[in-house]
This record gives structure tokens, sequence and C-alpha cells, in this order.
């Protein structure tokens, strides 16, 4: 979490930043967290394959269009992901598959940027002309290079299709439909039906997109010489991690590429029908132990300046912070704010602000960046020796209980929603304020960053022995998060000099 402060002045609204991203307007906070805790319950190497780029898209649509929609949104892109993450075996793990993809995609003249992003999030897309994308998070879940070449092949194949110009010239369609069926269509409910009616046509068009990228990508996949069954294999690890992060709690745990890539039954029945008419399992390339060797050492889950994770806690080496969420809630760490939500529907969240312009917290909470705020509820605390002040809101049907606590210029905010609060919600609105804290000098220096360490298997070596050493996992996870980690059965004898993936500090 790059920390944000933000105040409003007379005059206007202007920003600072505590972290190392600019600052967003604080007013409309509690407003824009009631739609976040809706959801919640719902580097690079860039330019690799370099002798590739030759040559547009023959698609219809203007080729310098497609180009242009891709070099604007590129910067976006990359500083919504936290960055352009630079290492060289990852670089090369990455640039091994490019060229051989592209000689057998659907049209080798076709020129690709691909970037992987400093995202601990487990995600790749493409934007028109070429630009593609993948988060070192995604590096780290797959097991060989026939997996990378799977997801590299699928957002090719979005590109040759031109899906994104026609997904957005039909969500244009749509937005205008809509609007006219709101402003013409007199029988309201008859507008909703048939607004309802679209949206669900829309999220099929979209469904059908990716399932013909599926189809397009194991056949490019098989052409460069890989391992088809790769891209069926990916997806199953994917639905397994988003499972692990969502045992506990309905959290916004899922990969991001399956919140844009469905993992529905029906993609993988055409992943692995795709495969077969190639050939049987075992043909093809997958390559573990060099990929493996490559990825070694690599940054893993939050980048330093972003603070970590670690279980249930979230810990800030540079600011000195920290805190922990009670048992049941499962932690995020976005570059907006830290989120966290659990299974009764209450969201998390914390972010910070510069109160410096305030003489105490009390007028800081009354300045009007909180949305329905109740103020008799406003009350001054004092939190592990740091000054703070509390109070609750309601707005559009959301509960909050808002926390603020003073170091220095900045004040840390914990912000809790809810639509139907209780007594555990206060209890641990309560609990999660209270563990807030600064840092000892000594805990500071040993906060270090996670990292995949690849070792090979000795006799006696099994999933439940090798679980024990990994780091930033809560110890009765470890076995499951390890098992999913290296795609292997928890259960079942591991092989001598087998390359396995730990995640250590």
């Amino acid at each position: 979490m790059a920390v944000r402060t933000a105040i409003e002045s007379q005059r206007g609204t202007r920003s600072t930043t505590a972290g190392s991203r600019p600052g967003r307007p604080a007013r409309r906070l509690v407003r824009v967290f009631g739609v976040l805790a809706l959801s919640l319950l719902t580097a690079s190497c860039q330019l690799l394959g370099d002798g590739t780029s030759v040559g547009t898209v023959s698609t219809g649509v203007r080729p310098k269009l497609t180009s242009d929609i891709g070099a604007r949104e590129h910067p976006r892109v990359v500083a919504t992901y936290g960055g352009v993450y630079k290492d060289p075996g990852a670089e090369r793990a990455v640039a091994s598959v490019v060229g051989r993809l592209v000689a057998a995609s659907e049209d080798p003249s076709q020129s690709y940027q691909i970037t992987i992003l400093n995202s601990p999030a487990i995600n790749a897309f493409a934007l028109p002309g070429g630009y593609l994308y993948v988060t070192r998070g995604l590096l780290a879940l797959a097991n060989d290079t026939s997996e990378v070449a799977a997801v590299l092949a699928h957002e090719m194949a979005h590109v040759t299709a031109n899906h994104a110009i026609k997904r957005q010239q039909r969500a244009e369609a749509k937005q205008l439909a809509d609007r006219i069926l709101n402003d013409v269509v007199q029988d309201s409910e008859e507008a909703r039906k048939a607004i309802i009616s679209s949206q669900l046509s829309f999220a099929r068009f979209s469904q059908v997109q990716e399932l013909e990228a599926d189809a397009i990508g194991v056949k490019t996949l098989a052409r460069a010489g890989f391992d088809p069954y790769a891209a069926a294999r990916f997806l199953r690890s994917m639905a397994a991690y988003a499972q692990y992060q969502s045992a506990d709690a309905s959290s916004p745990g899922a990969p991001d590429f399956l919140s844009s890539h469905p993992s529905t039954p029906e993609r993988l029945q055409i992943a692995v029908k795709s495969a077969r008419q190639i050939g049987a399992p075992g043909i093809g390339e997958r390559d573990r132990d060099r990929y493996l060797n490559q990825i070694n050492g690599m940054l893993y889950g939050d980048d330093p300046l972003e603070g970590f994770v670690r279980g249930r806690s979230f810990l800030h080496k540079a600011l000195g912070i920290g805190f922990t969420v009670p048992q049941g809630y499962i932690l995020e760490n976005s570059t907006e704010a830290v989120l966290a939500s659990n299974g009764d529907g209450t969201a998390i969240r914390f972010d910070g602000a510069d109160v410096s312009g305030f003489p105490n917290l009390v007028d800081y909470m009354k300045s009007g960046w909180i949305n329905g705020l109740l103020p008799e509820s406003v009350r001054e605390t004092t939190i592990n020796g740091l000054p703070g002040v509390t109070g609750a809101a309601i707005t559009q049907g959301w509960s909050f209980r808002i926390a603020v606590v003073r170091i220095g210029r900045t004040g840390y905010r914990f912000i809790f929603a809810s639509r139907s609060p209780n007594q555990r919600f206060d209890t641990d609105f309560r609990a999660t304020v209270d563990s807030f804290r600064q840092l000892t000098p000594t805990e500071r220096a040993r906060l270090q960053s996670l990292r995949i360490k690849v070792v090979k298997t000795k006799p006696g070596d099994t999933p439940r022995k090798l679980a024990v050493g990994m780091s930033g996992v809560e110890p009765s996870r470890r076995l499951q998060f390890f098992s999913i980690l290296n795609d292997l059965d928890p259960n079942k004898a591991i092989p001598t000099g087998t390359a396995v993936k730990l995640v250590v500090e």
C-alpha cells in the first residue's frame, strides 16, 4: 500500500503523499468505499521478441487505431499494476517463448510488446496493438515454460482476433441502447428487464471471446512445440488458488485473471478437448526445471514499498506501522489501500491521510470527508499511546465504523463497512484498531521481502515436510499453499530430485 494522504482546502481539493504515489480527494472516500465493499463480496522485458517486430494486424480495423489505443493505455496499465518488474531470470523465462509463439500464431506478422508487471496479482491481459502483460504473481504460480506459453498464446489470440476493439464497440452499442431504454420506455419494469437482457448478452459475448481465445491459444501452443495440455493445467491451478484465497472468507482473493477470464467448466472442457485433438497427454515441451531455475529468487507477494501482508497482519517497514485483523478475515494489499473482508459481509479499508491542516482529529473527522457521519458518535481516544478518534456513519444502506490514528502529519484511517452490522462487527472493529502499533527497530530490521526459492527434493521429502519451511503463510495453511504453488498432491510422495518452489524471507 502506498499510503495516500489527501485533504481539501477551502479553495478546492489538493493532494499530497505519504507513500510512493499521489493521493486522491478524500471527500468521496466513504461513497467510493461503499462500492468497494460490494465488490469485496462479489519490471519488465519490454519489447521482448525483437525479431518479431514487423507488420501489423490485418483485421479490417485501421492498424493505426489499434496501436494508438495500446500506446495511450500502456502507461496507465503500468502505473495501476505497480510499475515494471525487472528481473533477468523472469525476463528470460518470458522471452524464451515469445518468438516461437509468434511464429506459430494466427498472424506471424503481428508485433508485440510484452511487459512484466510488478504486481503479486495473478493476471495477464492484452491491449490493442500487441501490448501484452503478465504479472510476476502469475509467473510465480506457473510451474513450467509451457504454462507461461499457454497464457501468452491466449492473450495473443485476443490480439489477432481483434477482441478488444469488438468488445469496446459492443459495449458502446449497449450503453447507447440502455440510455435509449431509460429515456424512451415508459414502463420502468420492462426497461429494467431489457437492460438486464442486454447485460447478459454482453457478458456472453465476452465469454465467447474467451472460449475462442482458448481454442486458438491451444493450437498455437501445440504448433510452437509446447505441451497443449498446459492451458487446462494452469486454469486448474488458478482455480485452486482462488479457492485457497477464499477458503476462510468472501474475499477479493480470486486471481484477477479469473475475474476477466472466467474459469468455467466450459472453458476447461474446451481447453482439454482442443488438446486431445492434437494428441494424448505427454506430448510437447514442458521444461519445468529450466523455468523454475529462471524464476528462482524472484520477488513474491507485496513489493517492499507497499508494505507486507503476513497472514492476518499488515506490516510496513518504511512507515514502521502494523496491525492485525481478526480470525476469518483475509487481507489484500492493493496500490490504493489495504483491504480485507470476511464471510459475514464485513469489508475493511486501511489507508492514510494528511491531517497536518487540522488542530485535532475531531476537527478532521468532521471536516466533510465522510458521507453520513453521525456527529454524536465522534470520540477522542488513545491507541497504544497514539492520539486517535473514532466515529460512525450511515449512508446508502451501509453502516460504517471509522477510526483515525495520528503519527506526525499522517492520520492512518480504518474504515469498516457492513450492510448488517452486529455485535461482531463492532468487536472486530475495536480489535483491529486496538492492534495498530508502531514497529520496534528490531521488528523493522527483521522484516524482509518474500522470494521464490527453488530446491530439489531429497529422499524422504514430503509436501508436509517441505511446507514447514514456507514463510508469509499461517502455519495451518502452509501445506495447502505449498501444494497449489507446486501443482502437487499433498498426500503423495514427491520423487527425489523434483524441483519445487518455496516462499521464504
